[in-house]
């Protein structure tokens, strides 16, 4: 049974550009992740600040191996990486990695969360 697991990144309306730049330069990161099934990014249309990161996953030990590989790892520097390239660090803001976290930039999120589910059912188009 695949299991979905979506972070929920809340992203101030001028940090939006930075996280969508963040995500498309470690494009092919976890496509390439043993159990890996899907990846979306929701932009926010209206009425909220929160950003979906969608990902689906043939079991929760195929995500859990993915977390903890050198990919996960190399794919969140790769992001911070290049959120510092040409910028000067900000002053007040605290240095982390990845999307949500660039060095040199701070935090593209203000916050986030992990919900996991399991698909209970699935449909696609008729052919």
């Amino acid at each position: 049974m695949s299991v979905v697991k979506i972070n929920v990144l809340t992203v101030p309306a001028d940090m939006r550009e930075e996280l969508e730049k963040r995500f498309s330069n470690r494009a092919g990161m976890v496509e390439s992740a043993d159990g890996f099934e899907w990846f979306e990014l929701l932009r926010p249309v209206e009425g909220t600040e929160q950003y979906l990161v969608y990902t689906r996953w043939r079991s929760e030990e195929d995500f859990q191996k993915w977390q903890s590989s050198q990919a996960f790892a190399r794919g969140h520097a790769q992001a911070a990486a290049s959120a510092a390239q040409g910028q000067g660090q900000r002053q007040g803001q605290r240095q982390g990695h990845g999307h949500g976290h660039g060095h040199g930039q701070g935090p593209a999120a203000t916050g986030s969360e992990v919900w996991t589910f399991e698909v209970a059912e699935t449909a696609g188009p008729k052919e």
